[in-house]
């Protein structure tokens, strides 16, 4: 086995992905970081424009449910260790159609430890850290936080399919001593979320002063944790977490939406200099999502005692400079939105 590290980093063009892929690229020379995903509407190679041409840095075009795709990066580029990020997450659209979030979220996920289990010859040395979700643990009431060993209780398609596929990550380790790692983690929020996110779309709305859709009352509770911290806590766990083990990760950071959302306003109304209070006079009450969970919330006690992690940002600060970020960056805004990048990254990359 080769003594250097070949990670690839499925979904690595994407949101949580691309901040990943960025910290160790610019943080360990000595790996070779290899992006592989498929450019969904989710993927976009802009999100990496700053280390796409890097010298530990490679691109690969890749459908996980493909084994051919799979078979070929492992085969071309020996990889060693995996980091698995690639994932259908938006609830709305998983509740719209199920099936596409089955066949990513879990047949994905089993093909890609296949492909590794065919690869690593000797398991010792490799890692595969599956990177999943707190929406697996369900619903909570008013008090109590989701902990590593929270039952699983999934309420919509979306979380469902991440279930399956923390089930077969910890089969997999139990089956066959594959050596697996996973956490667990809250809403993240930060620079190059997609827009059909609440936060993005917040502030995309407030913007361009069209209406904030609540759904209900707008009462159900959040914990949201600063991407970029989110990407701290991958790499410590990738590097000194304990193998079959996993982790929450939470920013300790509750909000209820409509909190959140009169919070943006009040952050928007300062940075565009409207009167106070004209951005949240577009706040519009909607039906409520089928299967709306009330409440999440990660006790994160276990990676801040065993690993030293915590967040390193105030809610305040991070959603702040999450505004800021998107009114700098309009153009690759309009580019999402528009669907515009899509075109361009399929004609330069092909389909394998």
């Amino acid at each position: 086995m080769t003594t250097q590290k070949q990670i690839l980093v499925t979904g690595g063009a994407g949101f949580i992905g691309s901040h990943v892929v960025r910290l160790l690229v610019n943080n360990y020379p000595a790996y070779q970081i290899i992006t592989f995903d498929s450019l969904t509407y989710a993927g976009n190679l802009s999100n990496l424009k700053d280390v796409m041409d890097a010298k530990n840095h490679t691109f690969f075009k890749g459908d996980i449910t493909s084994e051919q795709d799979v078979k070929a990066a492992f085969e071309q580029h020996q990889i060693t260790d995996v980091i698995h990020l690639a994932a259908e997450s938006h609830v709305d659209r998983s509740i719209e159609g199920p099936m596409e979030f089955v066949h990513t979220n879990v047949v994905g996920t089993v093909n890609l430890m296949n492909q590794a289990r065919a690869s690593w010859k000797e398991l010792d040395g490799h890692i595969f850290y599956h990177v999943s979700t707190d929406e697996v643990f369900g619903s909570l009431g008013d008090e109590g936080f989701f902990t590593e060993t929270t039952p699983y209780d999934p309420r919509s398609p979306y979380s469902a399919s991440k279930a399956a596929s923390d089930h077969f990550v910890s089969a997999y380790y139990h089956t066959y001593g594959f050596p697996v790692k996973r956490s667990n983690c809250s809403n993240n929020y930060g620079s190059n979320h997609h827009p059909e996110k609440l936060i993005p779309l917040m502030i995309n709305n407030i913007l361009n002063k069209k209406p904030l859709p609540v759904y209900g009352e707008g009462i159900n509770v959040r914990d949201w944790l600063w991407v970029e911290d989110h990407a701290r806590a991958i790499d410590v766990i990738f590097h000194h977490g304990e193998i079959g083990c996993n982790y929450n990760i939470g920013g300790w950071n509750e909000w209820r939406n409509i909190d959140l959302i009169h919070e943006l306003c009040k952050i928007m109304d300062e940075e565009l200099e409207r009167k106070p209070g004209e951005s949240a006079e577009l706040i519009t009450y909607v039906k409520d999502r089928a299967g709306h969970d009330l409440r999440y919330a990660i006790d994160a006690t276990k990676l801040f005692d065993e690993l030293g992690w915590k967040p390193s940002i105030t809610f305040e600060e991070g959603l702040r400079n999450t505004v800021i970020w998107y009114l700098n960056n309009q153009d690759w805004v309009k580019e999402v939105t528009s669907g515009a990048y899509q075109d361009y990254y399929k004609n330069m990359y092909n389909q394998r």
